[in-house]
């Protein structure tokens, strides 16, 4: 495994990041706790989560399943850099969301219990929320770091503006502010490089790149449809939409001898703003598959054949659009 400093903060972290998403759900609690044992094996130390991730078996289990994973000991928490969000609903009261310095501190207390922790090593907001003022938020968050709770904030799904005035703001009151921001970002999803990217570099703000396959475009679909395995519905429409693009893509991979899904992370880990792509393995298989991504290095060539197979904005605004 290779390791990144998170944004410009001291914190180092895998260049691989494990998301929860699907634990409890999609993958058993017991096949749950393989991969995070797994995870430590390959030198992932980065975890992420939310107070919201569950699915059908409700808001907070996610973190509950983390939370009996670290009770197992052996040092199991002092290893990981654990990370959460909060902002989504959380229960019927109209208070059980947004990020209020009220549901700030009621989350995060929530969010120690249900991880049987004492400390979150980065505190996400999962949304900018337009109804809490910055002075609020920051008086909250500034609370919890002095308290011991909340080691280093970040953002998710913020624009570039939201990140400029968070940590300005958070500057004027002497905190560090925002280290990271959690974007959606991928191949075929290049929207953030207009302005996102640009705003987190001028920052010191580290890209955790979230759905960097693309929702499983970029995994070898193809393949997959070959072979039986593909997923119906609103997928097989994307993919035959894109079908050209895809066969170009899984080409080119087959022509590298690399995987579609770790060339997909090879190109955005060569990108030094980004800290580490969130990956949501249902299988062991697919996360050690995963962790060779960091060795791969493209060359100059096969960076401007995937532009041209999958071409994003062309550069930062505003001169992808004007002079």
């Amino acid at each position: 495994m290779k390791y990144s400093h998170l944004g410009r903060s001291g914190l180092t972290v895998s260049r691989i990041c494990l998301g929860t998403m699907n634990f409890g759900s999609f993958t058993s609690d017991k096949d749950s706790f393989k991969i995070l044992d797994e995870a430590l094996g390959l030198g992932i130390n980065f975890i992420d989560t939310a107070n919201v991730y569950g699915n059908e078996k409700g808001v907070g289990y996610v973190e509950e399943l983390i939370g009996r994973w670290f009770a197992k000991g052996k040092g199991r928490r002092e290893k990981v850099v654990i990370a959460t969000k909060v902002y989504g609903k959380m229960g019927e009261g109209v208070n059980d969301r947004r990020v209020s310095a009220y549901n700030v501190k009621k989350a995060c207390e929530d969010s120690l219990r249900r991880m049987q922790t004492d400390h979150i090593d980065l505190y996400q907001m999962h949304h900018i929320d337009r109804e809490t003022p910055w002075e609020e938020l920051w008086q909250a968050m500034g609370q919890l770091i002095t308290a011991g709770k909340v080691v280093y904030t970040g953002s998710s799904n913020f624009a570039a503006w939201n990140i400029v005035e968070a940590n300005y703001t958070a500057k004027a009151k002497g905190l560090m502010g925002l280290v990271s921001e959690q974007s959606i970002y991928s191949l075929i999803n290049r929207h953030i490089e207009l302005e996102v990217i640009p705003a987190s570099r001028a920052m010191g703000v580290g890209i955790i790149p979230w759905s960097p396959l693309g929702s499983g475009l970029l995994g070898g679909v193809l393949s997959n449809e070959i072979s039986g395995r593909m997923r119906r519905g609103e997928l097989s429409k994307k993919i035959e939409a894109m079908r050209p693009k895809l066969e170009a893509y899984e080409n080119l991979c087959k022509s590298l001898g690399e995987s579609p899904a770790n060339i997909a992370l090879a190109w955005m880990l060569q990108n030094p703003v980004i800290t580490a792509p969130i990956i949501g393995p249902r299988t062991i298989e697919q996360m050690r598959e995963s962790t060779h991504a960091v060795d791969i290095v493209l060359d100059e060539a096969t960076m401007k054949k995937l532009d041209e197979i999958f071409p994003g904005p062309g550069n930062q605004a505003p001169e992808a659009y004007a002079w």
